[in-house]
């Protein structure tokens, strides 16, 4: 079968896989382990803590380091209350386009993956060629995280990454982190009106509001000289403020959900410090003073690192020949690569489709986009 036949045949399959973060996406690895095995590759499944989900990851060739990895999540957003034309789970082609759930974000790349394995299979030789499979990136690319354990246990470093996530082809060398908490403040209830016999947690959740203010201008002050990303500096965003419950009363819990976007893994460093300082140093003892058991928590809802760009990038190299393109770019949205880049492989982003149909009703990846996609993926197996 011709190739983008088969790349579209694989595709309408893992579309028909409602693979949602809020569930499994079993039996899609499972089709995607089938495919692959059946091409001679090794393939290792390691289930998520819930047991619901599972990673694939993937070897044909020698199991040594310096390999090249291509990597996609398998989950894909909610359709709840977006107006499709068509059913979501059904791929359906139409003026050039593949519509459905997941097209571009992104088993369109998972899928020309698949359909170029027997490819690889027949090319590889010292060199292996990796594939890993992932779940729950939508919410905080967990299984990514999960895989990158197991790699170090396994002693296992691929040299190269390609994080296949929509990017119209273009390489992609940097983006920012995205780490999201939430700040749960336990205080003393009472009336209103005697202050001084309670602990109001909204009060001190404002005064930390105060101080995520003071980091994000003092952020800005330190972006680097002739930084690429827009804005060049981490930013601060307090998502929300809840507590109390009347107007009278002193309120007993409060909650800033918040986050930060990190140029640089010092400067998330550089925010944890300070406000475990202030909370540490300044509002714990304040509310202990007068409740014993009032408390301040951190709960990191998720702590995505960010792709940092590198003078030497082998990856990048690879992907600017395979591409013909003149450099690489920089991205605002979150991936995966950085958890990979942190084992120390060199590592890009750069996959079919644009990120301007991700997670809309009416998803899809244009024809010409998957075309040159496999170009690209047979040009690498050339390379190998």
């Amino acid at each position: 079968m011709e190739l983008r036949a088969r790349t579209c045949e694989i595709l309408r399959d893992l579309i028909a896989f409602p693979t949602l973060s809020s569930d499994s996406n079993q039996v899609l690895i499972a089709y995607a382990a089938g495919l692959l095995e059946d091409c001679g590759a090794r393939v290792d499944l390691s289930s998520s803590p819930c047991g619901a989900k599972a990673n694939l990851f993937a070897t044909l060739g020698p199991e040594v380091d310096g390999g090249i990895l291509l990597s996609g999540h398998s989950d894909v957003v909610p359709v709840t209350d977006q107006d499709w034309s068509s059913d979501p789970f059904v791929m359906e082609e139409r003026d050039g386009r593949l519509y459905g759930r997941g097209t571009c974000d992104m088993k369109g790349f998972i899928a020309a993956c698949l359909a170029m394995a027997p490819t690889y299979a027949a090319q590889v030789s010292t060199r292996p060629m990796h594939f890993a499979f992932t779940y729950d990136e939508e919410i905080g690319c967990f299984g990514a995280q999960h895989l990158a354990t197991d790699l170090r246990a396994r002693g296992l470093t691929p040299g190269v990454a390609i994080i296949g996530e929509p990017t119209e082809m273009r390489v992609i060398e940097g983006h920012k982190g995205c780490y999201e908490y939430s700040t749960h403040f336990h205080g003393l209830e009472g009336h209103g009106s005697a202050p001084d016999l309670g602990v109001n947690a909204v009060e001190y959740a404002v005064r930390y509001v105060a101080e995520l203010l003071q980091l994000k201008q003092r952020l800005r002050d330190m972006a680097p000289a002739g930084g690429r990303f827009e804005p060049p500096w981490t930013t601060v965003n307090v998502g929300a403020l809840q507590g109390g419950v009347a107007h009278n009363v002193i309120a007993s819990k409060a909650q800033v959900d918040w986050e930060m976007r990190p140029v640089t893994a010092r400067d998330a460093d550089f925010v944890k410090t300070a406000l475990r300082q202030l909370c540490e140093e300044d509002l714990l003892p304040a509310m202990r003073q007068i409740h014993p058991d009032a408390g301040i928590t951190l709960e990191t809802i998720g702590e995505v690192a960010g792709l940092e760009p590198m003078a030497e990038n082998e990856a990048r190299q690879i992907m600017l020949e395979l591409t013909g393109a003149n450099g690489a770019d920089l991205v605002a949205f979150g991936t995966e690569a950085g958890i990979f880049q942190a084992l120390g492989m060199n590592v890009v982003v750069c996959g079919p489709g644009s990120i301007a149909q991700a997670h809309k009703a009416d998803e899809y990846l244009a024809l010409d986009q998957l075309e040159q996609c496999l170009t690209v993926l047979q040009r690498l197996g050339r390379h190998l």
